[in-house]
């Protein structure tokens, strides 16, 4: 099997029809096939052979899905890259993946070259003018590589927030896998437009918009840099009827002041993950958009989607649904035991969505998936009707004085105060109680209030030992390149809302 057989048999059922947008330009399927066999034949000329790792560093542009699918077609690996990384941090993810061709944007050729110099790989500049001429003159590689459904496709590397990044092994099957789940989530169906503004490096924007979309032989447009006016006018311009996104999207689709004037009359669903989801933004942009909002959950790690709500059952607003088809979870304690429903555990996962393994480092391997079970490294909670909540990460635990609070559920009390746009809980180094729970706040616009109002709401609402006891207010919280909040990254001022 091969995950490209997608691009090739929509392309041959309908060639015409419109398989990316950027801006005016237009994508037939027919030409990104054709393209991406004359990337296959590039690849190949270049020494590129079945299982070689090829690395793309590309934003959400034409050229991605081209050489994205090129790669595959010549049997070989992709290495997605967030085109923003700089030279130390490429040499790093070239060095590990043992990618020996690095295809970059040319805004970042720079960096590219130097990070590529450093691990001794070759580096091929995509300028679009420039890159389309090239192809041109390379003849197409008719053929598809025969791949197992146990081959590697694509090696993802995790977020690194502790340590060095990892690279998560997912195969053809766990990715034609998951892209079928997706596709069937939204029914997808070849008069779809697909918002195309999610990270196409990204696990989510990689399975739930591209694969999804070509299987479908729906159209994706595409954002490269997300702006919420540019997002509103292609959502108009283009009449987008599915929207993919983080938290922070769907927020943000909500503040410009002239929203009501782009026509989203089309839109009819949303599906987001990626980060917990405030209620009251679920509320607000379903009231707005006139569309439903599914949620759901996933880890790059699980290609990525695992759980969601549907279309056809009951939404329980919080809640990342039930497993996806074919998918198993369970919330354990620290013995792999299975805790009763409402009690908080770990996640753990079991099915076809579930990686190969951490790239070459069978050690982690074994210790995330034990007995066929991915051991997430996430806490959450099932219900009686088998709906899941996530709590936390396990690692973002506080404990306050012995007692164990979880940032999502202080974070979800502070998103119920009007004055808030954004929160962030993190524990804080305490001599007295070992951790002290504190709170960066992002106000909404226009709104006032103060720490300590705020931390008398929260206590209202909380056990005395939840409550952050230190609260300050920020511009904006630091993001990674998919929304997700970096709470690494936060650095309390020295004194901020101290009690």
């Amino acid at each position: 099997m091969n995950l490209a057989s997608d691009l090739v048999d929509s392309a041959r059922a309908h060639p015409d029809r419109a398989a990316l947008r950027l801006g005016s330009e237009t994508v037939s399927y027919g030409s990104l096939d054709g393209g991406s066999a004359g990337m296959a034949r590039l690849l190949r000329e270049r020494g590129v052979a079945p299982g070689d790792r090829v690395a793309v560093m590309l934003p959400n542009t034409p050229e991605f899905a081209l050489v994205y699918y090129g790669v595959l077609r010549a049997g070989g690996i992709v290495v997605p890259m967030n085109p923003l990384l700089k030279s130390r941090e490429i040499a790093y993810y070239l060095g590990d993946s043992g990618a020996r061709l690095l295809v970059a944007w040319h805004t970042a050729a720079d960096e590219a070259r130097a990070g590529a110099q450093e691990a001794e790989a070759e580096v091929l500049v995509v300028d679009p003018g420039g890159f389309d001429g090239l192809l041109a003159h390379t003849p197409a590689a008719e053929d598809l590589t025969d791949r197992r459904a146990d081959d590697t496709a694509v090696i993802l590397y995790t977020s690194g927030t502790t340590g060095h990044p990892k690279g998560a092994e997912l195969t053809h099957a766990n990715l034609a896998r998951n892209r079928d789940v997706a596709a069937g989530l939204i029914r997808l169906s070849p008069d779809d437009v697909v918002f195309g503004g999610l990270p196409l490096f990204h696990a989510f924007g990689q399975t739930c918009t591209l694969n999804a979309s070509v299987t479908a032989g729906a159209c994706l447009t595409l954002l490269p840099h997300f702006r919420a006016e540019a997002a509103l006018a292609l959502l108009g311009e283009h009449g987008v009827t599915v929207l993919a996104g983080v938290p922070t999207i769907l927020g943000r689709l909500l503040k410009p002041p002239d929203r009501d004037a782009y026509d989203v009359s089309r839109l009819r669903l949303s599906v987001c993950g990626g980060a917990a989801m405030p209620a009251r933004v679920v509320r607000d942009f379903e009231a707005a958009f006139g569309c439903v909002v599914l949620e759901g959950y996933g880890l790059s790690e699980t290609s990525p989607v695992a759980s969601f709500n549907t279309l056809e059952g009951q939404r329980k607003r919080g809640s990342v649904g039930t497993p996806v088809p074919g998918v198993e979870m369970r919330v354990v304690d620290a013995g792999d035991d299975e805790v009763p429903h409402g009690e908080t555990g770990e996640i753990v996962i079991r099915g076809h969505n579930v990686m190969k393994g951490y790239w070459r480092r069978p050690d982690e391997t074994a210790a995330a998936i034990r007995d066929g079970w991915f051991h997430t490294g996430d806490l959450g909670r099932v219900d009686e009707d088998g709906y899941f909540w996530i709590v936390g990460r396990k690692k973002d635990v506080i404990i306050r004085g012995g007692y164990n609070v979880y940032p999502r559920e202080v974070e979800a009390v502070l998103y119920g105060h009007p004055a808030v746009a954004e929160a962030a809980v993190v524990g804080l180094p305490d001599p007295d109680l070992g951790e002290e729970v504190g709170a960066a706040v992002v106000l909404a616009p226009g709104a006032r209030t103060t720490a300590e109002e705020l931390r008398q709401y929260v206590k209202d609402r909380v056990a005395a030992y939840k409550y952050p006891r230190r609260i300050w207010t920020v511009d904006s919280l630091p993001k990674g390149p998919t929304g997700k909040t970096l709470k690494q990254a936060i650095v309390p001022p020295a004194e901020a809302g101290r009690r």
